[in-house]
């Protein structure tokens, strides 16, 4: 058989077994993660279409009685499903208890997650800008009409409310702490964008400690130590420690030779093993 020949052969052979397993892909049914939906939800305060994930416990059918804490976290088109396992893991070795999740994330035909997330996660720049800065109305839409709708259709506990956040997502999470404390009872912060705005952040929490001797929440906070974050991170968590808030439980963090994404798995379930110490 002449190479050329056997090329051929060997070449349009690959092709009809590819076309048989494209064939095949096409008739497999498509991975879900149980226990969980999707949900919309049209935002007044924001003027958008949002997706909701949300996950609800093993036992939530019999348990009919049973009301659950709430773990509330943006960036749900990356986090969802590591949160899912994070957290099933954690039940499963009783650091946890069932709890439902909400990852909140944008609908719509391919959305851009970076440019939506970038305006409703920050706080108001110092200049006005249209990509950034609609934390406060993205704050609104959490308290006025997202926790009304999952504590109207689920069991969720009010007294048992959390919010997780990571890069902006961790900046928005400081945000709502100082702007609007009680509304959760824990925070967990990974990586947060402190730098943003002439590092708002710590001009935010210095405008807090002048009025405020106490901090009645559980704070998580956690950072990389191979992001540029990492610096800048730790001067915020001195900042912190250093008021002795009263009632303030907090707990750090550094995951070592991790970068900005890849200390996700490690900082979120150690956060959660903290919020839910007794």
């Amino acid at each position: 058989m002449q190479p050329s020949f056997v090329f051929a052969f060997l070449s349009a052979g690959s092709l009809l077994t590819g076309l048989a397993y494209a064939q095949q892909d096409r008739s497999f049914p498509k991975v879900t993660i149980p226990g969980s939906v999707v949900r919309s939800l049209k935002s007044a305060s924001t003027g958008r279409q949002m997706e909701l994930y949300i996950h609800t416990p093993a036992d939530y059918d019999r348990e009919r009685t049973k009301k659950y804490p709430t773990l509330y976290f943006v960036d749900g088109q990356w986090d969802f499903k590591l949160m899912d396992s994070v957290l099933g893991g954690l039940v499963y070795d009783k650091f946890a208890p069932e709890t439902i999740l909400v990852g909140i994330t944008y609908a719509g035909e391919n959305p851009d997650y970076d440019a939506l997330r970038a305006m409703d996660l920050t706080p108001p720049a110092p200049e006005p800008s249209r990509t950034f800065g609609n934390a406060p109305n993205f704050l609104k839409f959490l308290k006025t009409e997202l926790i009304p709708f999952i504590e109207t259709n689920y069991r969720s506990d009010a007294a048992r409310r959390a919010l997780q956040g990571a890069s902006y997502g961790g900046l928005f999470t400081l945000y709502a702490l100082f702007s609007d404390p009680g509304l959760f009872s824990g925070y967990i912060v990974t990586s947060p964008a402190v730098t943003y705005g002439n590092r708002f952040s710590f001009r935010q929490e210095a405008d807090f400690a002048k009025e405020h001797k106490e901090l009645q929440v559980k704070l998580y906070i956690g950072v990389g130590g191979a992001e540029s974050f990492t610096a800048p991170v730790k001067e915020f968590i001195d900042a912190v420690r250093s008021r002795g808030y009263k009632g303030l439980k907090l707990e750090t963090r550094v995951a070592e030779e991790e970068r900005h994404s890849g200390s996700k798995p490690e900082l979120f379930n150690r956060g959660l093993r903290f919020l839910f110490a007794d």
